[in-house]
């Protein structure tokens, strides 16, 4: 089954009290992202979303993704604002799996991964239990080529596992084993955003991620969720990182190579599941086959942002060519 694309298919126009200043539409059997136009220029999304937000909210929960177009916010700061004004304070990414930069506030580069690589779909730092419910990109520039930020229905994912895999994840868990160091994955000090070992410790035994020091290095053990409710709408949805972090996601060239100077408790990162039993490689396959399946593609335009409940809408990122700017924020 290929990728849906929005591109192949028609619009839907809904009729609603706001539309001489934004019109919103849905795609025939493509019920993600939502989408919310400016219809004339220079409409101010902050002013537009403070008097709509029942409305924006309700739309988050029933699709769970909602791309903002014409609205032209390319202003990192008026980001910041429009993500505050909607959920208050935001979030740190401290413990984080990815390299990223901050920006201004609490706005990040999207990810600092080279552009001639493929972030997978998942959803942000579900390998921990400390995850942020809203996450908003924003397309400050769109790259020449590629580039997109494809977005994936966590509720279908779940209903599309097999239940005896999904049972088996909601019992036992993801266990996530990660070794820091700056020669094969991210540094501890870069990681947790301090050169304090107290700190790390400190951060670690609040969050019941067991730890240990290797000399000046660190390994940290965490199990968490496989699977999760969803506190507003009550629905089951796919929310782990398992096939992300396991050394199955990396080509058979990488994972030889790894395999041959470390043993497979130094690797960079793997999983297990919750009680420390392997997860099969073809369970992970499987699982890789689904997001594949419900991933849906957009063609970013320079002022576009996207937001996106964290539990309900899984997201990555596609190869590009070219200058990119995508940068996001985490409420």
């Amino acid at each position: 089954m290929k990728s849906k694309t929005l591109k192949t298919i028609k619009r839907r126009a809904i009729n609603l009290s706001n539309a001489q200043l934004t019109k919103q539409y849905l795609f025939n059997n493509c019920p993600i992202p939502f989408i919310i136009e400016a219809t004339q220029e220079q409409v101010n999304l902050i002013s537009w979303s403070l008097n709509h937000r029942n409305f924006i909210n309700n739309h988050l929960q029933k699709e769970g993704a909602i791309l903002f177009r014409g609205f032209e916010i390319r202003n990192v700061k008026k980001f910041e604002t429009f993500m505050t004004s909607l959920f208050g304070n935001l979030l740190d990414y401290s413990y984080g799996s990815t390299p990223r930069n901050k920006l201004e506030g609490q706005v990040y580069t999207s990810t600092e991964y080279p552009p001639d690589q493929l972030i997978p779909l998942h959803n942000e730092m579900s390998y921990t239990s400390n995850y942020p419910l809203k996450i908003a990109f924003c397309c400050v520039k769109a790259a020449e080529q590629g580039g997109e930020t494809p977005i994936a229905n966590s509720r279908k994912i779940f209903e599309k596992i097999d239940p005896k895999i999904r049972d088996k994840f909601q019992d036992k868990g993801v266990m996530y084993v990660r070794n820091y160091s700056d020669k094969l994955d991210l540094p501890w000090q870069k990681v947790f955003q301090t050169h304090d070992k107290t700190k790390v410790e400190a951060y670690c035994k609040k969050a019941n991620i067991d730890f240990q020091w290797i000399g000046n290095n660190l390994r940290t053990c965490e199990v968490c969720q496989g699977v999760i409710k969803h506190p507003q709408t009550q629905e089951m949805v796919w929310f782990n990182q398992a096939h992300l972090f396991h050394i199955s996601s990396l080509s058979s060239e990488v994972k030889d190579n790894l395999l041959a100077v470390l043993k497979e408790e130094e690797l960079p990162r793997n999983t297990y599941y919750g009680d420390g039993t392997p997860i099969e490689d073809s369970v992970l396959a499987e699982i890789r086959h689904i997001y594949q399946q419900e991933a849906v593609y957009f063609s970013w335009q320079s002022g576009d942002l996207l937001l996106l409940d964290n539990l309900l809408t899984a997201h990555g990122r596609q190869p590009f060519v070219g200058s990119r700017q995508v940068v996001v924020a985490m409420g």
